[in-house]
């Protein structure tokens, strides 16, 4: 008789996002004329930039030519992106890579939870809470003990490391998804010194680092001392180029990480992926990639930060607004979510139908992305400037 995996019966019974969508669903039947603004799920709504629409077509031709078609590519990306996404942490961030370091992918996504086939089922977990939960139910998925470490408003969603916990995996996300906290360099050093006490691999989603404007806070985990020796790095086209309906990012898996195998030989955790990536997955498609190497040319950033900067200009409008009525916020500063707590004392999924069914705005009750959540909610800047205007004229008379 064929045996599930039991572990799929601990995760909650559905997703977050699709406990959202059914409400919304619902009340949208219900109200066939009103028009219902959307500011809870993370997606994009400016188009691409010119320079990437033009590698498309580009590269789109040369698969119509027999001369330049493209069959088959290498799993972990073609040389020409990995080569531009090396340039791009040498110049940005001051980070030396190795293209062999850069690991191409559909998005961090998926990475985060695929990466998690590299370790042991008898590894412990550290997450903080609330936390973007597929780094939680994929652990879950895998039968690994979770540790929480609480983010609150007492350390400002940015929870620092407990010695006294011993873990062997440790994820961090900054800017941070939900709360959109951002970690210094010295809270980041603390974590990389930490890992490295415990022996562990800290797991850092920086899918978000292009919304980091003070060139004082770091934007990849490399820019701490130390990290090449213990973090693995995740990041996405997703946010920073709005390859949300395009599929692209990477992982960099620095060549220094590795751990003894079966007979105590060291084994390459960046081999090791690649290992995993050759088997598991198909790879990025070429016209997907050319354009990615687009978004790192001077006109493709200069492009994507135009972007960037009008989402950011959003979350100053939301920020305002919540200032204005002396609301409790957290993130919008750096990052495209703002965490509110819920006023009046309301609960997550209350202020959640309470906006619904009032001013037909939808956010993301705090209360799923862990028990810390409760009481908050998340909103995001990537609507459109008419509707996030609208969605603020709408909230104004209710908080």
């Amino acid at each position: 008789m064929v045996k599930i995996n039991q572990n799929f019966a601990r995760l909650p019974q559905s997703y977050l996002f699709s406990d959202i969508a059914h409400r919304v669903d619902a009340y949208a039947a219900a109200h066939p004329h009103q028009k219902v603004i959307r500011m809870g799920i993370g997606d994009v709504t400016l188009p691409l930039p010119c320079a990437v629409v033009d590698a498309l077509k580009s590269a789109s031709s040369e698969m119509g030519s027999k001369e330049t078609f493209h069959g088959y590519g290498p799993e972990q990306g073609y040389p020409f992106l990995r080569e531009a996404i090396v340039e791009y942490y040498r110049r940005e961030m001051g980070v030396v890579l190795k293209p062999e370091e850069i690991l191409v992918s559909d998005g961090s996504k998926s990475d985060v939870g695929n990466i998690v086939d590299l370790f042991s089922p008898d590894n412990t977990v550290l997450i903080p809470d609330p936390v973007y939960p597929v780094y939680r139910d994929t652990n879950i998925m895998s039968g690994r003990k979770i540790v929480y470490i609480s983010a609150d408003s007492h350390n400002a969603f940015l929870p620092l490391p407990d010695p006294s916990v011993k873990v062997d995996l440790i994820y961090l996300c900054s800017p941070n998804n939900p709360t959109g906290a951002v970690y210094t360099k010295d809270q980041l050093a603390q974590w990389v010194a930490y890992a490295h006490e415990q022996e562990a691999i800290l797991l850092f989603d920086a899918a978000y680092e292009r919304f980091i404007s003070d060139p004082a806070l770091p934007r990849s985990i490399f820019q701490i001392p130390g990290a090449r020796e213990c973090a693995i790095e995740f990041c996405s086209l997703s946010k920073t180029a709005g390859f949300t309906g395009m599929r692209c990012g990477y992982t960099v898996i620095p060549m220094e990480l590795s751990f003894p195998g079966p007979l105590g030989e060291p084994i390459s955790l960046n081999k090791m992926w690649v290992r995993r990536q050759t088997t598991k997955f198909n790879g990025v498609s070429y016209v997907t990639q050319r354009a990615a190497q687009s978004v790192f040319t001077p006109e493709g950033l200069e492009a994507c930060d135009k972007n960037i900067h009008y989402y950011r200009e959003n979350s100053q409008m939301i920020c305002s607004l919540l200032a204005k009525k002396k609301i409790e916020f957290y993130g919008g500063a750096h990052s495209p979510y703002i965490w509110l707590r819920c006023p009046g004392e309301m609960s997550s999924w209350d202020f959640f139908d309470f906006l619904l069914e009032n001013a037909a705005v939808v956010g993301t009750p705090g209360s799923g992305f862990g028990k810390n959540g409760e009481g908050f909610f998340r909103l995001t800047a990537f609507g459109s400037r008419e509707n996030t205007a609208e969605a603020m004229e709408r909230l104004s008379p209710l908080l």
